[in-house]
């Protein structure tokens, strides 16, 4: 089918900035409510939030064949289900409706009153409902970054590493929209020279830089999903901050990975780019020595050319750019992800959403943690403001931003913003 919405030289009749992350090729899906308190699924072009439920009531998705209220729900879940046919066929649709040459909406004021909105009329909500999260550990740097910092430095890899996209099981309760803050953790800590662990407030907590995808109903219990098959699975991706307390996850983490220090929040952007949208940006992978095994073995181009920056900002203060890095670095990709997720038989549902891991660059500056351009600490990053940081403190706000660019267009995915507040006050 054809995935014309990714035209180049289609123009809009609504008025877009030229470095929007939102021109008319992109087309992303996201949950909002309006002022008037109605929740509906949505899409964003330029600066304006777009009221799907709306244009399916007027008659706007008349030949696709769509349930009733598609639209008019308060998740994405039923729409990620349909398969990537009907995403293209929407997306494909909202193109020609939003197209400079056709005056169907344009012209109709009293549909555009009730179809159109500014962005800083909504508020955007969770877009999905997520079943299950499961974070990576996929970018080769940061986990030679880490291994170095707290192992062997001529082993920092450990030795299944090269093998299978380690990962593991997080929590969903806790995963939250761009703009909600987060409360520091408590937890348990054993400091330096200690043999009995305290309680009490992290001191080290940190965001993680990555992105994440979210998948369709991919398989069945017991069925794997096939290398090349995996990204017909897969939705879109959004950018995500998996918030670490980094203290906690040293006293906690042996033998079973992280728990407590991971699962206090994960903040991702509100609106989903899909898959088809980025499709113009595939870009090489990383070569992959040794060769995988024969499941995760796939040619072509299979990553993507993601721009990604990470700044914090103090409280009333500018903000400071602290990492530029890109999700091309990634060593495993998002279908071997998946193939490696559902080789087992783990059943694989509409709105689950797979976390890429700590995305770091081969420079100190495209480093994706705190823990990483700081080394541990031990070089605190200058702020514009003359502060410096080790970790994040309380009253910073970390934004992600990320885009795609080439010649001819630019996909972004706006921003993950998220503001660290102080612990609360408990009471034993």
């Amino acid at each position: 089918m054809p995935n014309f919405a990714n035209d180049p030289s289609r123009k809009s009749w609504l008025d877009i900035k030229k470095d929007s992350d939102f021109p008319i090729q992109n087309i992303p899906f996201g949950v909002f409510i309006t002022k008037e308190d109605v929740i509906t699924i949505g899409t964003r072009i330029g600066d304006y939030a777009i009221d799907m439920g709306a244009l399916q009531q007027l008659g706007y998705f008349e030949g696709i064949e769509l349930t009733d209220d598609m639209f008019m729900q308060d998740t994405l879940n039923d729409f990620i289900s349909d398969g990537r046919k009907t995403w293209r066929l929407v997306r494909n649709r909202l193109s020609d409706i939003f197209l400079d040459s056709n005056a169907t909406l344009r012209d109709n004021s009293k549909h555009k009153d009730v179809v159109i909105f500014k962005i800083e009329d909504v508020e955007m909500l969770l877009p999905v409902q997520i079943g299950d999260y499961t974070d990576f550990y996929s970018s080769k740097e940061h986990a030679t970054n880490v291994g170095i910092m707290f192992r062997d430095p001529e082993n920092a890899l450990l030795p299944n590493w090269l093998h299978i996209p380690v990962g593991y099981h997080g929590r969903s309760s806790t995963v939250i929209p761009s703009g909600i803050p987060v409360h520091r953790p408590h937890g348990q800590t054993l400091p330096n020279g200690e043999t009995q662990p305290v309680f009490g407030p992290s001191k080290l907590v940190d965001f993680e830089l990555e992105t994440a995808f979210i998948t369709t109903d991919a398989n069945l219990l017991g069925e794997p999903v096939s290398v090349a098959d995996a990204e017909e699975a897969i939705f879109g991706m959004v950018l995500f901050n998996d918030w670490s307390a980094r203290d906690i996850q040293k006293w906690e983490y042996v033998p079973l990975g992280p728990f407590l220090a991971k699962n206090f929040a994960s903040s991702i952007s509100p609106w989903i780019v899909t898959l088809d949208a980025l499709e113009p940006f595939k870009c090489a992978s990383p070569e992959q020595n040794p060769k995988p095994l024969p499941y995760l073995q796939q040619t072509g181009n299979h990553a993507y050319d993601i721009n990604l920056q990470v700044a914090i900002q103090p409280e009333n203060a500018v903000e400071t750019v602290v990492s530029n890095s890109n999700f091309k670095y990634m060593y495993w990709t998002m279908s071997q992800q998946l193939a490696h997720h559902t080789i087992n038989g783990c059943r694989v549902n509409s709105g689950d959403m797979m976390g890429s891991g700590t995305i770091s660059g081969p420079t100190p500056d495209s480093f994706g943690s705190m823990l990483e351009l700081s080394w541990g600490g031990k070089n605190p990053i200058q702020m514009n403001d003359g502060s410096e940081r080790k970790f994040i403190n309380d009253n910073d706000t970390v934004i992600i931003r990320g885009y795609c660019q080439n010649n001819d267009v630019r996909i972004g995915f706006g921003e993950c913003s998220s503001k660290l507040l102080p612990a609360l006050d408990l009471k034993f």
